[in-house]
Parts: structure tokens; C-alpha cells; sequence
């Protein structure tokens, strides 16, 4: 395997930031940094990864709230969301007071992200499936070779992503999971935003909202 992850909860949510990183170059990335950076940028170094840039799949403070001030202090380029989620990251100083997170800063990532798109991490490819309901510009990350998805807030173990915030959407939500998720493959396993891993297949048994039987 030449792709290999850890998942390192952030912030009072305990928001699942993942450390990906290609096992052939050291070359990794930071899905969702939302806080505690000197803690993933200390767990990078003891796994002897290098940073080479950070991914988002949507601009919740949770999941986001670190990127602009870990990016400007490591000069890495931001990849992700979908241009959507401008929405979203354009009130993270607002978002950060709202639910007493440190102070957090704004930014544009570097490259907005389209359904169909691939990133890089390393020598390993991910594919892009943009996935609104949760948020409009959410994205989910899927490399294809280790069967792994990294879905933020739209699935989890036994559940599915809230809908309630400004712009969310119930029936986006459900379409996103069936349309874009399940094809994938009852196989994969994924990394949610919260919470433990569970499988696509998993899910489809046996999710409430979501499930074949729903």
C-alpha cells in the first residue's frame, strides 16, 4: 500500500483530521485542519512526513478553522472545496466567535475543486465527487487503489450530515450519498468527519437515513 493515513481528532468537536501521505516519497497532506495545527504539524514530523499541502472538503470552523494560519506560517497551497463553499469560509471569523473557537482568519484556497477532479499526495492520486446538502461546496476524497473515501460531514457510522445550517439541503444530501458514494463501491471504507470509520457497505445494511431500507 502505498498510500497510508491517521486520524488525528481537532478541536472541542473532535473533528477527524486526516494525515495522508504517499509511503514511497514522505509526501503528505492535511485533510481538514480545523484546529490544534501544532499538534498535526508535530504528528507529520514524528511519522517523518513532509507537508506539501493541505485539503479541505467543505469550510465549517471545525473542519477549516486552522487552514489560513497553518498555511500562511508553512506556505502550503490550499486545495478544495468546491468555489461553493465560499459561503462558508467567508465567515469563519464570524464562525470562530460564534462557537468560542480560537481566532481564525479567511482565505481563497489556492485551487477550488470540481466534481471529477483529482488531487495529489505524494505519487498517489485522489479522486474528487462534489457532494452538497451537508454544505453547497462539499467535497469528498476517494483514492481508488486502498478502497479509502474521506467524506467530512456528509456519512457517518450510522448517521448522515445535518442539514439545518444556512444552505444545506436535505434531498442534495441523500442524492449526494446514493449518486456519488454507494457507486463507489460497498467495499471502500471511509474516514468521517466525526466519529469512527464504517464502510459503504456498512451503511447501505444498516444506516437509518440513508441504508438500502430506508
Amino acid at each position: 500500500m502505498s498510500l497510508d493515513y491517521r486520524i488525528i481528532p481537532v478541536t472541542p468537536f473532535e473533528q477527524n483530521c486526516s494525515l495522508l501521505w504517499c509511503t514511497e516519497t514522505m509526501r503528505g497532506a492535511l485533510v481538514d485542519p480545523g484546529g490544534d495545527t501544532e499538534r498535526l504539524e508535530a504528528a507529520a514530523a514524528s511519522l517523518g512526513v513532509t507537508l506539501e499541502k493541505l485539503l479541505l472538503t467543505h469550510g465549517h470552523i471545525d473542519h477549516a478553522g486552522g487552514t489560513g494560519a497553518l498555511a500562511a506560517r508553512r506556505q502550503l497551497p490550499i486545495e478544495g472545496p468546491q468555489r461553493e463553499e465560499s459561503f462558508w469560509i467567508d465567515q469563519l471569523v464570524q464562525q470562530s466567535r460564534m462557537f468560542g473557537f480560537p481566532p481564525s482568519q479567511a482565505f481563497i484556497p489556492d485551487r477550488w475543486l470540481e466534481d471529477g477532479d483529482s488531487v495529489s499526495v505524494g505519487n498517489e492520486t485522489l479522486q474528487v465527487r462534489h457532494t452538497p446538502g451537508h454544505t453547497p461546496g462539499h467535497v469528498v476524497f476517494f483514492h481508488a487503489p486502498t478502497k479509502l473515501a474521506i467524506v467530512g460531514d456528509v456519512l457517518f457510522a450510522g448517521s448522515i450530515g445535518r442539514t439545518d445550517f444556512p444552505r444545506g439541503n436535505h434531498a442534495a444530501l441523500i442524492a449526494s450519498i446514493r449518486d456519488k458514494l454507494w457507486p463507489l463501491g460497498d467495499d471502500v471504507h471511509f474516514i468521517p468527519g466525526h466519529g469512527p470509520m464504517s464502510t459503504f457497505g456498512e451503511e447501505r445494511r444498516s444506516n437509518p437515513f440513508v441504508g438500502d431500507r430506508a
